[in-house]
């Protein structure tokens, strides 16, 4: 092979070689750069969600879910006690006997707040607010923008753990981190206050509060499937639970019904045993048997609850 062929193929694997490591000095700067941005973006995502959570959930507290009739009134003056000996329900034709007012068909007097709530739903002692037709939807915006942000926050995290094992490098860009020569020393709390930690902790951190997340977000989570169920059932939570109530009751009355039609079905063998006992023949099902000894112990059937016609005269000895 001639000199030149040779020093050209040198050359060309060399500017090769130059080329990949360029390719893999930018992809290395790329993913340098997007990764803290990407992590940034998702945090303003995150802090747009919870802010919106924040404003709904004031708004659910806020807002009064009382019936019209009822805000108008003057709240200053005390509830009167219910007298069950006067009237069997509180809201009896659309009228409720303790505000006094006349109410709408879906209306409902809460004992928490003591007073009707307009499309009751149920009470909430989260919000220490009942909730009804008037703030229904904020309370729904806040559960569903509750639970958003929560996996938004574990998304923050499963990528900070992956990056950490990966490519811990990503997670380093912040300008403090350039008079920081160990690389086991990481800053908490950036950018406000940075703490000087170790991975240990920092690992630590990060794994409670990736639980308290996911056990949050199973909680809500079921919250949340919970009313879009009854939203596509057109049912609110008083609605769910009244059905309930009913399904139970038909139940167990059937339940009582079928033990009433067994006791009737074992009575009538019974009748017709006493009833041929009385013409003078003895039963089949009073017969001593090895087949039923319950029958026949002495235990349970006493001489003296014997019935006269039962009694068989000894047989003179042949």
């Amino acid at each position: 092979m001639p000199r030149g062929l040779g020093e050209r193929d040198r050359d060309t694997r060399t500017e090769r070689l130059r080329q990949t490591d360029r390719e893999t000095e930018t992809d290395r700067q790329t993913q340098t750069v997007v990764g803290p941005l990407a992590i940034e973006a998702h945090w303003q995502v995150t802090g747009g969600v919870f802010s919106f959570h924040f404003l709904v959930h004031l708004i659910a507290i806020s807002i009064d879910p009382a019936e019209a009739s009822v805000r108008l009134k003057n709240y200053s003056q005390p509830m009167p006690t219910f007298d069950r000996s006067k009237h069997p329900h509180v809201i009896q034709n659309q009228y409720c006997h303790l505000c006094e007012v006349t109410v709408s068909a879906k209306a409902k007097h809460c004992s928490a707040c003591n007073k009707c709530v307009s499309g009751f739903d149920h009470h909430c002692k989260w919000l220490n607010n009942c909730v009804g037709s008037r703030n229904y939807w904020c309370f729904f915006s806040s559960v569903a923008s509750a639970s958003a942000g929560l996996l938004c926050i574990i998304i923050v995290l499963l990528y900070i753990f992956f990056q950490y094992l990966f490519n811990p490098a990503s997670l380093r860009t912040d300008a403090r981190y350039r008079s920081i020569s160990n690389k086991d020393t990481w800053l908490l709390f950036l950018p406000i206050s940075p703490v000087r930690t170790n991975p240990c902790v920092l690992l630590a951190l990060g794994l409670l509060v990736l639980l308290l997340a996911l056990i949050s977000l199973l909680l809500l989570g079921h919250l949340l499937s919970f009313h879009l169920y009854l939203m596509a059932k057109r049912l609110t939570t008083l609605d769910y639970m009244t059905q309930g109530r009913q399904q139970q009751k038909s139940t167990h009355e059937t339940g009582k019904k079928g033990v009433s039609l067994q006791m009737e079905d074992v009575s009538q063998p019974l009748d017709s045993s006493l009833g041929s006992s009385e013409q003078g023949e003895t039963p089949k099902e009073l017969l001593p048997s090895s087949r039923h000894p319950s029958l026949c112990s002495t235990a349970t059937i006493q001489p003296e609850d014997t019935p006269t016609s039962l009694k068989v005269s000894p047989q003179p000895p042949a």
